[in-house]
């Protein structure tokens, strides 16, 4: 429920509501117009973190089926010697890049050398189910990366609207109802008191009227 705010009732202190209850409407609708677009870029981030989320699960699943394979055919000592040096090297560069305001991470993930570098092993003493293991899980990795940029920007985004939202419900159910009934009362406190002054200049008037036909 609004409430009149505890301000002196005159003209000036009027016109500063006024003014404040203007700047009150104008970034409500601007805060919603904020808060309505972040909902649609979280939705469709959202929606691609869900996609992003079950392909790199499925992928791993499959990875990790290739890589028990290979355990039980190949001796662990077996399996350790042929991972422990790989040849690639693994680089991630990190940005920012802003969406409605909101500050959300960059990814960009390279490797150097060559595709077939990714085989630190040779192929003889191995299986063929690590070999199918090692590039699946290759595969992976830029999707990793990618979930990793997307999770974080939901989690951002979604905080970021919590915020706003607060804010709009804040102006939209406080701040505006408050500066509306005030800016009310004050504007009848006003004419009441106009209404008194022109009371109080008749009485006077007559008064003064009777005065006169009195000395006639």
């Amino acid at each position: 429920m609004a409430t009149v705010m505890k301000v002196n009732p005159t003209r000036m202190e009027l016109s500063k509501l006024k003014k404040r209850l203007k700047t009150a409407r104008r970034g409500h609708k601007l805060l919603k117009d904020k808060r309505d677009e972040m909902v649609k870029q979280f939705l469709e981030l959202v929606k691609k973190n869900r996609e992003l989320r079950a392909s790199v699960e499925e992928s791993l699943k499959q990875v990790q089926t290739y890589f028990s394979i290979a355990s039980a055919t190949m001796s662990s000592q077996a399996v350790e010697e042929a991972l422990i040096c790989p040849k690639q090297e693994t680089e991630l560069e990190t940005d920012t890049k802003n969406i409605m305001s909101v500050i959300v991470p960059r990814f960009k993930y390279s490797m150097t050398g060559k595709d077939s570098d990714i085989y630190s092993y040779g192929f003889v003493t191995t299986s063929a189910e690590l070999d199918v293991a090692v590039g699946a899980l290759s595969g992976i990795i830029p999707k990793l990366i990618e979930l990793a940029e997307t999770e974080k920007s939901v989690q951002l985004l979604a905080s970021e609207i919590e915020k706003t939202r607060r804010r709009v419900n804040a102006l939209e159910h406080v701040m505006i109802p408050n500066l509306e009934v005030t800016v009310k009362s004050i504007v009848m406190k006003l004419e009441e008191n106009e209404r008194g002054n022109i009371t109080r200049l008749m009485k006077v008037k007559d008064m003064m009227i009777a005065e006169s036909r009195q000395g006639l």
